[in-house]
């Protein structure tokens, strides 16, 4: 999964990247809340770590910022020297999903990370099979079929399709596609993208008629929609025409 750290100690930075990336995990990291808070308009993650005291603004305050303006599925979890039990109450009540004092356990880091994760993506997180309208996955088969009938995916168009798929609602940005699907940061990453999405369109017929839509948000990436069963042309096409934010 896609994790940003914020963290100014560059120790205790570069151990939970190690730790975490140890893991699997592709871990981002910023050392004061308001870069983290400009990148969070441009990027996506699946999870936040925050710690208390960073540079220009606190900790406790980029929660209150996030909780206000994403309302998708994020966990946060607090990592911290700040221990006070007003603390802990406070960042809870604002909307933390966890909370861990400094120093912590490497054990326990990763079991409350995977558990927060879990929690919140139990599709993606755990490899299940699972449904989307007449779409089936099979994450662990890397097979996928639509209407019962086999689809066939390379590798690559596979591993986006799954990526779109299971995370239904949500708008993925680039960069996080890119890193997930290819495993690797790029700046040429767009034209890449783009010509993969319209070959997975095609060959999984990305269409209302299937309950599903694939909408590209300008400047930002893309978001798979499951939408409901269209039971009439009219309605079918009002669907279709308000399939791109662009």
């Amino acid at each position: 999964m896609r994790i940003a750290l914020l963290e100014d100690d560059p120790f205790q930075s570069e151990v939970i990247v190690q730790i975490l990336s140890q893991s699997g995990h592709d871990v981002v990291t910023y050392t004061d809340g308001a870069t983290l808070l400009r990148m969070l308009g441009r990027s996506s993650y699946d999870m936040l770590i925050l710690d208390w005291h960073t540079p220009g603004m606190l900790g406790i305050d980029v929660l209150s910022v996030v909780r206000s303006r994403h309302k998708d599925v994020l966990p946060i979890l607090f990592v911290t020297a700040e221990e006070g039990e007003k603390s802990l109450v406070r960042a809870l009540t604002q909307g933390a999903d966890d909370y861990i004092a400094k120093p912590f356990r490497i054990p326990e880091l990763r079991a409350r990370v995977d558990a927060l994760l879990r929690r919140a993506y139990p599709i993606p997180y755990g490899r299940l099979p699972f449904d989307v309208g007449p779409y089936h996955f099979n994450p662990q088969r890397q097979q996928v079929t639509l209407h019962g009938e086999p689809v066939t995916l390379t590798g690559i168009e596979f591993q986006l399709a799954l990526l779109l798929f299971s995370n239904v609602g949500r708008t993925l940005s680039r960069d996080h596609i890119f890193g997930q699907v290819w495993g690797r940061n790029s700046s040429e990453y767009t034209r890449t993208i783009d010509s993969h999405v319209s070959r997975i369109r095609m060959k999984l017929n990305i269409e209302p008629v299937n309950e599903v839509r694939l909408v590209a948000v300008y400047k930002h990436g893309y978001r798979l929609d499951h939408l409901k069963p269209v039971d009439d042309m009219g309605a079918l096409a009002d669907a279709d025409a308000m399939a791109y934010d662009e």
